[in-house]
């Protein structure tokens, strides 16, 4: 009974008791792992987006005293004609990123199914993406320039050279065609995941549809589009809010000139060469507001988009169903 008594109960260990067990030992692990991410997350991004923010309300450079001025930097964002000026060239790349989902869309519907030499095209249009955006610039600088690449293929065509535009000096067509460079490299990124998305979509859908008499058109309608609808909706959002931070092209490019300042190129130029570090501060936070109300407003677009099949899964599940049973059926009489 005394034994008994002086024996320690597993439920009443100390914590050093404890903490050497093997339930300490994993609690403690996984703390440290845990803890060690969130140190350098707070460290090197929300408190240095913390420090941003406080800036923007001051008129300041890099370096001296600093000045309190309120609001007044938020109210310059849209009032500078260069800094609201390259936010309306924001809809050029949008523009262009909505013909590269058009085009990504189309090619991964295509490459989908069995097309001889398909991988090969797969490779091909997705090797852009792997090149770095700052070499990207560079070969489209002399791809771009008078009498070079570009003018040269149009001179084979039959064009003369006289009759041609400058691509990076006319303000009426050089954003196009900086517009055309980001087209370029992105959309083989959105064909992949497409691609990707079309794939995992039961093949005997198909069967059912071409059964039923279904074209290749309604095929896409009301199969493979509502089927990939996560993934539309999710390279919808990245190609929109990448559209407001264009940076690379116009950069490497034409430095900005000519009216090809993005937000992010003017941003740059305020920070860096006109030291208004305050002024670039602002520009930051307006422009993360501008991106999380896109967001936002993209996911509620697409939810009303796609209420109704949402609200007809179910429904549309057990058609399905029925149908494939019934291909099933006829495939196993014959």
């Amino acid at each position: 009974m005394a034994a008994m008594t002086g024996a320690v109960s597993p439920n009443n260990k100390s914590f050093s008791q404890w903490l050497r067990g093997r339930k300490g030992q994993q609690v403690m692990i996984m703390t440290l792992f845990m803890a060690i991410p969130l140190i350098l997350l707070f460290t090197f991004t929300y408190l240095p987006f913390a420090e941003m923010i406080g800036f923007s309300f001051y008129d300041m450079k890099y370096v001296g005293a600093r000045k309190f001025v309120g609001w007044k930097n938020y109210a310059s964002v849209f009032s500078r004609q260069d800094c609201f000026g390259a936010l309306k060239l924001s809809l050029y790349y949008m523009a262009g990123s909505i013909v590269q989902l058009v085009l990504s869309l189309y090619l991964a519907t295509v490459l989908s199914f069995k097309v001889k030499g398909g991988n090969i095209f797969k490779g091909f249009m997705f090797f852009p993406y792997l090149i770095n955006g700052i070499a990207i610039g560079f070969i489209f600088k002399f791809f771009y320039t008078r009498g070079f690449v570009f003018d040269t293929v149009l001179q084979w065509c039959g064009f003369q050279l006289d009759n041609l535009p400058y691509w990076l000096k006319d303000q009426s067509i050089n954003n196009f065609s900086l517009v055309g460079t980001s087209v370029w490299r992105y959309f083989g990124q959105n064909m992949v995941l497409f691609i990707g998305a079309i794939m995992s979509v039961d093949a005997e859908l198909y069967e059912a549809a071409d059964l039923d008499g279904a074209n290749k058109f309604q095929q896409f309608m009301y199969i493979i589009l509502p089927s990939i609808k996560t993934i539309v909706t999710l390279n919808v959002i990245l190609s929109i809010t990448g559209s407001l931070s264009a940076f690379e092209p116009p950069y490497v490019i034409t430095s900005g000139a000519n009216g090809t300042g993005t937000y992010f190129v003017v941003m740059n130029e305020i920070a860096h060469t006109q030291q208004k570090v305050g002024l670039a501060s602002a520009m930051a936070v307006v422009l993360l507001i501008i991106i999380f109300a896109a967001t936002i407003l993209q996911k509620l677009f697409f939810k009303y988009v796609f209420k109704s099949a949402d609200d007809e899964d179910l429904n549309a599940a057990a058609k399905r169903e029925k149908k494939l049973e019934k291909y099933r059926a006829r495939k196993a009489g014959r």
